[in-house]
């Protein structure tokens, strides 16, 4: 894959598990909060649909929302 199949990759499994549990980046920013992250919405909506956020963030976001496992398959 090139960069951009991988940022979009990368972006989508984000999204995916945010649909999946019914968050949406307003809740997000609620969750993150309670795990000591300070963010926007409007600066979440910009780092994921950038796609190019770092693995920190998409860590905390994962834990924030629950995720205890991940399948980066297709």
């Amino acid at each position: 894959m090139n960069e951009k199949e991988w940022i979009n990759k990368t972006k989508g499994l984000l999204k995916a598990e945010l649909k999946k549990k019914s968050i949406t980046y307003e809740v997000l920013v609620e969750k993150l909060k309670g795990i000591g992250i300070e963010e926007t919405t409007e600066n979440i909506n910009n780092k994921i649909n950038r796609g190019k956020f770092q693995a920190v963030f998409l860590i905390q976001c994962l834990t924030a929302i629950g995720v205890k496992k991940l399948n980066i398959e297709d």
